[in-house]
């Protein structure tokens, strides 16, 4: 086995001696390897080139030949690769570039459908506070409504005591109508008799009065009377007046049918009284119940008028709710011109324009904004002249000023006679001289048109003369001119 293990690393050995020595380390070869490649030195390269024979010099020239050869395929496969390598490099930029437009594609895709979520799902809290503001609108009536019908209650119990109190006041009446009638319905009885009939049929028996007590809680219909309702007294009242009705009682020489006749007309007017004591018991509950529930609820019409108030602005509200309905609608970045607010924007107060008119606005304010400016420049110019005039006006009236300064100052100023000749000499030289340069002026005149008539030569030299006239006699020279 150990001998087995030597071969086989031997062997190994070998194959690998033979791959480096023969193929540079490698099965197949590659392109890429020729850049490794490399020519080997002669072993003479080290001695100096004139110690080289001339069999070395041939081969140093077969070696500077294959080095050559092998440099100009290195750069030819330079080239090659430099090719490739920018194809590659262009690859991969159309790569990156069509991948950034699908992802920038995908993005926009994703806002989109990110804005689309965005949108249902502001729909759907419209909708779900839609239902809660209905809900709460209805809850709120009804409770309104409630509180209106339980204020407008106390309104019915007013009607309801008044209503009783006719019919107690009725209930009395009858009593005193019956009364009244008792004489007339025993007309037939004598007069004593009368008179002993009327004591009885005043006469009461006495039973254990009803104690009555109000309570507080029990409202007003409950007080009202009832044919049901079991009531002791009366029952009470009628076994008593049996006693009283039975023949025992009847006064003397009566006849026992007109006795019949009295206890039933004592009967009634008993069953009458009665009832009109049940009655006054009943009102003065009510009254005492409505005594306190109006202390109680003073101001019953300003609650009524409120709740009816509240219950119609209510009302409004619902019917403004259902017809001011939400509309999402989708505008592009720059045409909303509400200022933002820092958490919620406030469109409440905002209107939905259509562009155009905002541009036909936006153009009108620019036209007018022009306008303004031009005439803003042109009143800043007029003032300008304005300002310009004024300091015009200023300087005038500092010059006249000076002038009037000037004249006061002449006209009190004192010249000798001396001085004034000199100046009228002055003034007198001053005209020569003005008339001299004139009459030398027309001399030239004269002598250009001296071609055209002898007529004219002979008016200069009379000019002349009579200048010359004038100019002697100085004082009229002016008038020969």
């Amino acid at each position: 086995m150990d001998e087995l293990g030597i071969r086989e690393n031997l062997w190994e050995t070998t194959i690998e001696h033979a791959l480096g020595y023969m193929m540079g380390g490698v099965l197949q070869l590659r392109k890429e390897g020729i850049l490794k490649m490399e020519v080997p030195q002669p072993e003479f390269i080290s001695k100096p080139e004139l110690q080289w024979t001339e069999e070395e010099k041939r081969m140093f020239k077969d070696y500077d030949k294959k080095v050559k050869e092998l440099n100009e395929e290195k750069e030819k496969f330079r080239k090659i690769l430099e090719s490739e390598m920018k194809k590659h490099h262009e690859s991969i930029k159309e790569t990156t570039v069509a991948f950034d437009e699908t992802l920038n594609k995908l993005f926009e895709k994703k806002i989109k459908s990110d804005i689309a979520i965005s949108q249902e799902d502001l729909k759907i809290a419209n909708l779900a506070h839609s239902i809660l503001t209905e809900e709460e609108i209805l809850n709120r009536e009804n409770d309104l409504n409630y509180k209106l019908q339980q204020t407008k209650t106390l309104k019915v119990r007013f009607k309801e005591v008044e209503a009783f109190r006719e019919t107690y006041d009725n209930a009395v009446a009858e009593d005193k109508l019956l009364d009244k009638g008792f004489r007339k319905e025993f007309f037939d009885v004598p007069g004593h008799l009368v008179d002993q009939l009327y004591k009885l049929y005043k006469r009461r028996p006495r039973v254990q009065r009803m104690r009555t007590q109000t309570d507080s809680t029990i409202p007003l219909k409950d007080h009202l009377p009832s044919n049901q309702a079991p009531n002791e007294g009366p029952t009470l009242m009628m076994k008593a007046m049996e006693e009283l009705d039975s023949p025992e009682n009847m006064p003397e020489g009566l006849d026992l049918a007109i006795w019949e006749r009295f206890c039933l007309v004592r009967r009634a007017k008993l069953e009458k009284e009665q009832q009109v004591k049940i009655k006054a018991l009943t009102l003065a509950e009510m009254q005492a119940f409505l005594q306190r529930m109006t202390a109680e609820d003073e101001n019953l019409s300003l609650e009524i008028e409120k709740l009816t108030q509240d219950i119609s602005s209510l009302c409004d509200d619902k019917i403004r709710f259902q017809q001011d309905l939400m509309v999402q609608i989708l505008l592009k970045q720059g045409q909303v011109e509400v200022e933002s607010g820092d958490f919620i924007n406030d469109y409440s107060n905002s209107l939905l324009l259509h562009r155009s008119v905002v541009e036909d606005l936006n153009t009108k304010i620019r036209t007018l904004g022009k306008q303004k400016i031009s005439i803003m420049a042109e009143i800043k110019d007029f003032r300008k002249g304005i300002i310009q005039q004024e300091w015009e006006h200023r300087k005038m009236g500092m010059l006249m000023e000076d002038l009037y300064n000037k004249a006061r100052d002449i006209q009190t100023l004192h010249v000798s006679q001396n001085l004034l000749e000199v100046q009228n000499h002055d003034h007198k030289i001053s005209k020569q001289d003005s008339l001299s340069e004139k009459i030398i002026s027309l001399q030239e005149k004269v002598i250009l048109s001296h071609h055209k008539s002898s007529q004219h030569k002979e008016l200069a030299s009379s000019c002349c003369c009579m200048f010359q006239k004038c100019i002697d006699k100085g004082g009229g020279m002016e008038g020969c001119l």
